[in-house]
């Protein structure tokens, strides 16, 4: 257990590199010149902040805090300040109480839904290798009929995963889809069924109403369904997450969120933002291109993987 948690957080150190180095080696410098907390120090701390999408409201907050706790005593220079800073952002961060909310009987079906770009048929991939890899049989629904090749590119990635599709031609009925997979997963005993749809913005009103059209179809095959709205989010797009993470939350019943592409960007303080304003929990992130690199959602490895320890 030791070395499997020793793995996840070695995988998140390198993913949050890029964040590591905006926030990390700009906190080093602050805090190892042994400076006063004056205006300055505060504005200096302030746009290293921001500029790795803390967010504004939970800056200032930092800000606030930290002068008052400066003024009394309470917090000095250095390893203080550092302390000080971690268990602010870490008090933002909760764990999921699960890793999916599951079935009481029958298969888990999972609704994955996001903008197209974000990540969402690879998280699709990589959701079901890693619960294939942990002893579940896993059926995906290749429901992106809306967009061209898409059923190609899901069946490739669910080929690498090892896993069974079932699909329809482009332009078919994806509600369809979704209900003879869950037949499918019902028929053999599968435990997880991973429902991949169309990348949809709230302003394609066709495609919200086929997302509607899915969720009802499903549960006329299993009424509990979906037991899990997983909203896939693309951290490189910072403050934009937010906002489609607010738009997807009223539209689509969002239970969880996956937050991708954190090795590409150092914006990985959205996952703070995100997780305060929405009160929506970080399931999974990913960290890497590989088939393992979507790793459940750890607060201590993610503030580990910020500051270098």
């Amino acid at each position: 257990m030791f070395k499997a948690l020793g793995r996840l957080f070695e995988k998140v150190k390198q993913g949050l590199s890029k964040t590591r180095q905006a926030i990390g080696g700009a906190l080093a410098r602050l805090i190892g010149a042994g400076r006063k907390i004056d205006r300055q120090f505060l504005d200096e701390l302030e746009e290293t902040l921001l500029q790795a999408d803390i967010g504004v409201a939970k800056t200032e907050e930092i800000l606030a805090e930290l002068q008052t706790r400066y003024k009394a005593g309470e917090v000095a220079k250095g390893e203080d300040l550092l302390a000080f800073l971690k268990a602010s952002l870490r008090a933002e961060l909760a764990a999921p109480a699960e890793e999916l909310n599951r079935a009481a009987s029958g298969p888990t079906v999972v609704l994955i839904v996001g903008v197209n770009g974000a990540g969402k048929t690879t998280t699709v991939a990589k959701l079901a290798k890693r619960h294939k890899d942990a002893g579940t049989d896993v059926v995906i629904a290749a429901c992106d009929t809306y967009r061209a090749a898409a059923i190609d590119q899901l069946a490739v990635w669910a080929g690498r995963a090892g896993v069974d599709m079932v699909r329809t031609k482009d332009g078919g009925d994806a509600a369809a889809v979704a209900f003879d997979a869950c037949a499918a997963a019902e028929a053999r005993g599968a435990g997880l069924v991973l429902v991949d749809t169309a990348g949809r913005l709230h302003t394609k009103d066709h495609l919200m109403r086929e997302l509607e059209k899915i969720r009802r179809v499903i549960q006329k095959r299993i009424p509990a369904a979906p037991h899990e709205v997983l909203l896939v989010l693309d951290a490189t797009t910072g403050q934009n997450a937010v906002q489609q993470a607010k738009v997807f939350a009223q539209a689509a019943g969002v239970t969880g969120l996956v937050l991708t592409k954190l090795d590409g960007t150092a914006k990985g303080g959205a996952a703070i933002t995100i997780r305060r304003e929405l009160g929506l929990p970080v399931k999974y992130i990913g960290v890497g291109e590989g088939m393992d690199d979507l790793q459940p959602f750890d607060p201590d490895a993610f503030l580990a993987g910020i500051f270098g320890e």
